[in-house]
């Protein structure tokens, strides 16, 4: 079936369930920001393959809720598709919540598996929910299987904690707090990368996410894994007894949970409402923001330098293809950004350790580049000529750490004043964040505007978040912390991984961002300090240069100037001794001081 075919089919379930509206999101039961296929269900119906999205089927009309990082690319892939693209970071643009609450009267249908908890209890307090699948009856036919890759114990020379540690902190939080100290109790957990953290567990079921798709039950005597069978192997057995940790199905999970007593813990934003469903009324449900979550996201000092070793296999990597795209790429053969894709990949693995991309590669030529998410594919990708500009995002899963890089560089041809502007109207913004003292208890929604203060001077902006937290071989967006214009109210901590990636789009034209990874560090106290407040900072974790032919000098501080000239330092003292000497000549030419 096509799109239309699969929104009529849609209809006529709709009508024999008696619902006037159903609501496919972009979510699969564990809450994840990447998803296996087999969840990929508002993609199936909908056409558009953008990560972010919901897709909303009235008996007589369909729309699709994105950001704006996809507007571009929705407008292309719902084109004939007869639905209506909701633009839902225009500000005049109604939620999906308020769209329903104001233009459907009757029942609406969701399937509970899809929703996280407070999701569904908002959506329940002000629309009428009818908890129903209706997508797995109806995508039948080329429906991916859930993974049944292997999974496998990740080292503690790696993690930095043993299992035992971690199982022991996590129920010291938890079952401390149940009244009266009762060894009855337990936590749910779904979220695919809080499982492989708190077990050392890493898989392949999940593209660019070395995750497990599994659902864990912690209590006091024991933790419980829920997963395929077919994923464990002898060895893997071996670890998970050695670490106490019971199996069962993954289709087991409900049961096992409908069977609980006591004190049952749960993340509402991240469990999903059929697991929470199956808790039993007589249990003490207890919704918390997953302790997991707040520990994992503050590094250890072995994932750290583990994450300083992966930024040098990775900067070795960008500095052979950065080389190979100056001095070979355009001698005899047409290029298009497919290829670049696949030829960083091929430096890339050539690194110790690297196991995957951390996401798939964005290589954008010239107005590609103003597309935020844009997905060069084989067969639909732009040719690449030695002139213009080309944003290129990428990164590495290393089993030292995970990657996330962004440069735009200038490819030939005379350089248009407005881009030298806007790439260093990007780069200031890029330094102030990077280069910050704050206070401890700051949020990052408090730094944001030092990114951004430059182009706002111009009278320019961007959509998307300035800067997301970093897994540890682990998804290459995870939370809590962010730096965004959205008031999070998690302060930046010591250990905490965020990016630095501010940007400009001119649509048809360019698009330029500047990322690097950067950790939260303590900060000296300077002489002048008025208070005994603890000061934080930054340390940049990635190691690659900038093109500093884009840079328009008479806008740059001196200041400015040391730093760049003091990371270029730094980025050849670490990269250089990984190439050969054709490769560090090269990098030295790239790392000159200005």
């Amino acid at each position: 079936m096509n799109v239309i075919e699969r929104i009529t089919a849609l209809r006529g379930m709709m009508r024999n369930a008696g619902l006037e509206a159903y609501v496919v999101p972009g979510n699969d039961p564990h809450a994840s920001e990447y998803m296996a296929s087999h969840w990929c269900e508002m993609q199936w119906l909908s056409g558009f393959n953008g990560e972010s999205g919901t897709v909303v089927v009235t008996l007589d009309k369909a729309f699709l809720w994105t950001d704006s990082r996809y507007y571009l690319q929705a407008g292309i892939e719902l084109r004939d598709s007869t639905i209506e693209l909701m633009r839902e970071s225009d500000i005049d643009c109604p939620s999906v919540i308020e769209w329903l609450a104001e233009n459907v009267y009757g029942t609406i249908g969701v399937n509970p598996e899809m929703f996280s908890v407070n999701d569904f209890a908002e959506w329940k307090e002000k629309v009428q929910l009818h908890s129903i699948d209706l997508i797995k009856p109806l995508w039948t036919e080329s429906r991916p299987a859930i993974p049944q890759d292997k999974l496998y114990p990740y080292p503690a020379d790696f993690a930095g904690e043993t299992v035992e540690s971690k199982l022991a902190r996590m129920r010291n939080i938890l079952f401390k707090t149940s009244s009266k100290g009762e060894c009855s109790g337990a936590m749910i957990i779904s979220a695919l990368d809080e499982i492989a953290w708190l077990l050392n567990i890493r898989g392949n079921d999940v593209e660019y996410n070395p995750v497990v798709i599994s659902y864990a039950v912690l209590q006091p005597d024991k933790c419980t894994l829920f997963v395929d069978p077919a994923k464990i192997d002898s060895s893997a057995q071996n670890y998970l007894d050695f670490n106490n940790i019971d199996i069962k199905p993954y289709e087991a999970v409900f049961e096992y949970i409908a069977g609980l007593r006591g004190t049952v813990f749960y993340d509402g934003m991240r469990v999903n409402e059929a697991l929470f469903e199956a808790i039993p009324d007589s249990c003490k449900k207890i919704n918390l923001k997953s302790p997991i979550l707040i520990d994992k996201a503050k590094k250890n000092s072995v994932e750290l330098e583990g994450e300083r070793i992966a930024m040098r296999q990775d900067g070795a990597a960008l500095t052979r293809f950065f080389k190979w795209l100056e001095e070979e790429a355009f001698n005899n053969s047409q290029i298009t950004e497919w290829d670049l894709m696949e030829k960083l990949h091929s430096f890339r693995a050539r690194g110790e350790n690297f196991v995957e991309e951390s996401f798939g590669t964005i290589a954008g030529y010239r107005g590609n580049g103003a597309i935020v998410h844009y997905a060069a594919t084989k067969d639909n990708c732009a040719t690449v000529q030695p002139s213009g500009m080309l944003l290129l995002d990428s990164g590495g899963q290393y089993l030292d750490g995970t990657t996330d890089i962004t440069r735009t560089i200038w490819l030939g041809g005379d350089i248009p004043q407005q881009a030298k502007l806007d790439y260093t109207y990007v780069l200031k913004g890029h330094i102030a964040l990077g280069t910050a003292r704050f206070p401890r208890g700051t949020r990052g929604n408090q730094l944001d505007a030092l990114a951004k203060q430059y182009m706002w001077e111009a009278g320019i902006t961007f959509g998307h978040g300035t800067g997301h937290g970093v897994g540890h071989f682990l998804g290459c967006h995870e939370g809590p912390q962010n730096v965004r214009t959205d008031n999070n109210p998690t302060a930046l901590e010591i250990g905490h991984i965020v990016s630095d990636e501010p940007g400009i789009y001119r649509t048809g034209e360019w698009g330029i961002r500047t990322e690097n990874l950067i950790t939260v560090i303590p900060a000296e106290k300077t002489k002048t300090a008025t208070t005994e407040d603890e000061w934080l900072t930054f340390e940049t974790l990635t190691l690659c240069f900038y093109d500093t032919s884009l840079i328009e000098r008479s806008l740059m501080t001196d200041k400015e100037i040391a730093w760049l000239n003091a990371y270029h330092a730094s980025v050849y003292k670490e990269i250089a001794p990984l190439l050969n000497a054709d490769e560090a000549k090269y990098l030295a030419r790239k790392c000159a001081a200005l």
